[in-house]
């Protein structure tokens, strides 16, 4: 094929991409009820790991989760954030098909040996970030609303945060977490191409702790010793797992 023609194909191949997310974004916004149901779940004192926490702390020790009061100070918030949301929601759902339909435009170009790696990552790149995407929604965000519609700097302030603010902070959360969780998925890579080696991870372990605190300080805007651990746990659990995925990769080279 000619340059021209690549090009003439790309562009079919993101037109389908573009068509695809469209039709999963408006099936999203017509089904409104459901979709912010989903998105307000964690406001909600029967969510899930509300109840879960309740069973963990027993009987004798009473848990009442809070219900953040949201405003809308714009005319046009609630019908945006519709958009907004609907939008996320046709790019997440139809994203698992749109990493295949761009596998299979650069595929051709790959030798088998490529295109197996290019495979092997994109899909554990999906399954990964699919996984911090569910650890902040069911986790992460919960906690980190509790702290923040309790936290008060006066008794005499009450606390009402606008729907934007809470929706940027869910899908921020939930962006940074997904993005993190590919951290194993990079070694990987990374070790295949002998870029990365396990005694470069282990000689700046201690750099990388400090690195992780700061990140986690930094994802989560609540100041409690508890959210920060629940966020840098899992992140330095990673980083772990990435020691061991590259030293294991680094055993078959040898091998």
């Amino acid at each position: 094929m000619t340059f021209w023609e690549h090009l003439d194909e790309l562009r079919k191949v993101l037109l389908r991409m573009a068509a695809l997310t469209f039709v999963v974004m408006a099936i999203a916004f017509g089904c409104k009820e459901l979709l912010f149901d989903v998105v307000l779940a964690p406001n909600n004192p029967d969510f899930v790991t509300y109840r879960w926490v309740e069973k963990v702390l027993g009987a004798e020790r009473e848990f009442e989760p809070l219900t953040v009061q949201m405003i809308s100070t714009n005319l046009t918030t609630q019908f945006v954030v519709h958009l907004r949301m609907a939008l996320y929601a046709g790019l997440l759902i139809a994203s698992p098909y749109l990493v295949w339909l761009l596998f299979g435009f650069i595929s051709p170009g790959l030798y088998e040996n490529e295109r197996k790696y290019v495979r092997k990552t994109a899909i554990w790149a999906c399954v990964a970030f699919f996984i911090g995407l569910l650890l902040s929604y069911y986790v992460i965000f919960p906690f980190s609303l509790q702290f923040l519609a309790a936290y008060r700097v006066d008794v005499e302030i009450v606390n009402m945060f606008t729907l934007n603010s809470y929706v940027d902070t869910l899908m921020l959360m939930g962006l940074m977490m997904g993005v993190l969780f590919e951290m194993p998925v990079v070694a990987w890579l990374l070790a295949e191409l002998g870029v990365l080696r396990v005694d470069m991870l282990k000689r700046y372990r201690r750099h990388a702790v400090v690195l992780i605190v700061a990140l986690a300080a930094i994802i989560t805007p609540t100041t409690d010793i508890f959210t920060l651990m629940l966020v840098s746990g899992p992140i330095y659990l990673l980083y772990e797992l990435s020691v061991a995925i590259v030293a294991k990769v680094e055993k078959k080279h040898c091998g």
